[in-house]
């Protein structure tokens, strides 16, 4: 239970007076019980709550010097006014009270993941006079039982159909029982042996919610129980020779085995679990969930959420928590997590509390919160994180594919880079080396905010002083390029339609990006002076705090967070670095396969096999002698060689 508004300022309530950028409150004045805090702005708009273990050591990390910040924790303190805390006695307090307050408060900065789908459940509304079965995507009935979610309509509707052949219970609306009650006559699905029809008094009503009480058994995940009576009942009953009877029990195996198969086996009938996968990056998270009962997958859950600030997993799994098990959800027994957060002590009391409080929990009992080491649920854990990765791409590309977004986008950055049009072309540019060798340089393109591959360019750079020197030779080639298709314009045929055009290289872009600060902005201006170009607009982005910068400019661009032109630029900055890594370790590889071809007696067959073993370059040039001597076909001789060989390159 929540401590009371009460107890908790009985406790301790500290209030700090909203000051200038720095209202960080003396740091004596701040306790270090467990707590809550709170960030509010100058309208007193809550913008965050967090807990705290101890609140004087989480606070004091918000007031360090703004600089070593990360942007979004920054802007959030920068936009707050003041700050507040509340002690309660326990960390388990502290989660009950941050819980209460972010549902209260909604804060802008807090992630709440909000499910923006209405999912289907099979019900059982075990609180009616005659229960019945049926599809709803209400879960406000707390006399009724359900099961689910299910992420299809159509298969919760086709477990049911098999369900009543096992399970004739009434499915049917209440006017139409009523009805049937009145005329004596029963519907349909009584004819053809899908409901039992108590409204006639075929069975009894005590008959009838008997028959709901088996259906629910079967759903909690009794069904190999159910399976081995039936088929008793049906040896029973054809040794008795009654085949007529032996045939009834003969469907409704059929029926129930027909229910399970449609959920995979994956653990042992006695596991009930929710198993999570978390996919995240600097601006979403993606969550998927497998609720395990019985040993099968009786329905998932997934959804996808912006991100504010800037969580590590094991905050985000505590946030997640606290969001899947909102409302009318029901923890099980256990609950297998990515990775487990440092108050997981408090965390399981706090699911604990919640499975009893909830009326759709099967068995009381605590939940244990872990991860999954290794077997069917290391496996299915593992299976989860795929779906939640496939769910975050999938939310990049339709919010990448949509039109009006990427036109609002592009939009937004004509207006915050000062720019006289709209970038339809965008060329972005990154650097990528190993320890200063290996330096190349990657060229991505944009048109209409989308990424155009036939485009992109790579290049190799022989010698290079730093990153900004690098910077400067690639721009300084490309740009010579442009000014030599402005003096002479280059054209080519294609082939299919035999038309005569411009090279592809020899359009211009509207927006020049480079992948960095301002030095490497700096970098750029500079080739791009001295090409004498006109009419590109240059900008750089620092990975670090996602700050655009633009030449001669003391201060960065700030763009809204989670806005689509943010999402933009970070796709193409994101695009041009993958490229650039890419081509380095073809380029690296490529070095190093040359070197040891002219190791006697090692041919490319041994080469490959080498670098498969070891995976990697940097492995290969780590191992020792008796671990290069490990690999198929390399005996003490040539693995010495190989040895001397990688050490020499390297000028050891």
């Amino acid at each position: 239970m929540a401590p009371s508004a009460e107890t908790a300022r009985g406790i301790t309530n500290g209030h700090v007076p909203s000051q200038t950028v720095a209202y960080k409150p003396k740091t004596g004045e701040i306790p270090t019980s467990p707590g809550v805090y709170r960030f509010r702005d100058a309208t007193q708009r809550v913008l965050y709550v967090g807990k705290a273990k101890n609140l004087r050591a989480r606070l004091s990390n918000y007031f360090q010097p703004l600089r070593n910040l990360h942007e979004r924790t920054r802007r959030m303190v920068t936009t707050a006014a003041s700050v507040e805390w509340t002690v309660v006695g326990n960390e388990f307090e502290a989660l009950q009270l941050e819980y209460t307050w972010i549902k209260e408060f909604n804060p802008p900065f807090n992630v709440v993941f909000k499910d923006d789908k209405s999912y289907p459940y099979l019900a059982v509304t075990l609180g009616e006079n005659v229960p019945r079965a049926l599809v709803t995507r209400n879960r406000k009935d707390k006399t009724s039982r359900y099961f689910g979610p299910y992420t299809k309509v159509w298969a919760i509707r086709e477990t049911l159909d098999l369900m009543l052949k096992a399970f004739p219970m009434r499915s049917c609306s209440d006017g139409v029982f009523r009805r049937a009650e009145q005329t004596g006559r029963p519907c349909l699905l009584a004819d053809i042996g899908k409901c039992a029809a108590p409204c006639v008094g075929r069975i009894t009503r005590e008959e009838h919610r008997e028959l709901a009480n088996e259906f629910v058994d079967f759903m909690s995940g009794s069904d190999q129980r159910y399976l081995r009576t039936l088929t008793k009942e049906m040896t029973d009953a054809s040794a008795e020779l009654n085949f007529e009877l032996a045939a009834r029990y003969r469907d409704r195996i059929q029926a129930l085995t027909a229910v399970m198969e449609k959920t995979a086996v994956v653990l042992s009938d006695n596991v009930d679990a929710d198993v999570f996968g978390i996919a995240h990056d600097e601006l979403a998270a993606a969550v998927q969930q497998f609720i395990v009962r019985g040993g099968r997958i009786r329905g998932t859950r997934s959804w996808v959420v912006d991100k504010e600030l800037d969580l590590e997993l094991a905050d985000l799994v505590d946030t997640v928590l606290q969001n899947a098990y909102d409302g009318d959800f029901a923890p099980p027994r256990e609950v297998i997590v990515p990775e487990v957060p440092e108050d997981s002590e408090v965390l399981e009391q706090w699911l604990t509390d919640r499975r009893t409080k909830t009326d759709d929990a099967s068995r009381g009992g605590a939940v244990a919160l872990r991860t999954a080491q290794r077997g069917d649920k290391a496996q299915l854990a593992q299976t989860a994180e795929l779906n939640a990765k496939g769910a975050l791409a999938l939310y990049k590309t339709r919010r990448s594919a949509d039109f009006t977004a990427r036109s609002q986008a592009l939009n937004v950055i004509q207006d915050a880079l000062g720019m006289a049009d709209a970038p339809l072309r965008i060329e972005c540019y990154d650097v990528s080396h190993l320890s200063g060798t290996n330096v190349v340089a990657s060229m991505v393109v944009m048109e209409d905010g989308l990424p155009r591959k036939d485009q992109y360019r790579r290049f190799s750079i022989p010698e290079t002083t730093d990153d900004t020197d690098s910077i400067y030779q690639v721009l300084t080639r490309r740009l010579a390029y442009l000014k030599e298709e402005a003096a002479t314009p280059v054209a080519e045929r294609d082939d299919e339609t035999g038309e005569t055009r411009r090279k592809k290289f020899a359009y211009a872009p509207q927006l020049l990006l480079v992948d960095g600060g301002q030095p490497q902005v700096s970098a750029a201006k500079r080739a791009l002076d001295e090409s004498g170009v006109q009419g590109i607009q240059l900008a750089g982005i620092a990975k670090r705090l996602e700050e655009v910068w633009l030449p001669n400019s003391d201060f960065p661009v700030i763009l809204p967070r989670n806005s689509d032109a943010l999402f933009l630029i970070q796709r193409i900055r994101d695009e041009a670095h993958r490229f650039a890594i890419t081509y380095q370790r073809a380029t690296r590889k490529r070095d190093i396969s040359s070197v040891l071809g002219t190791v006697p007696g090692l041919g490319p067959a041994r080469v490959k096999e080498l670098l498969g073993h070891f995976g990697s370059v940097k492995r290969l040039r780590e191992a020792s002698v008796e671990a290069i001597a490990e690999s198929r076909g390399i005996g003490p001789a040539l693995a010495q060689a190989v040895h001397e060989t990688l050490h020499a390159a390297d000028g050891e």
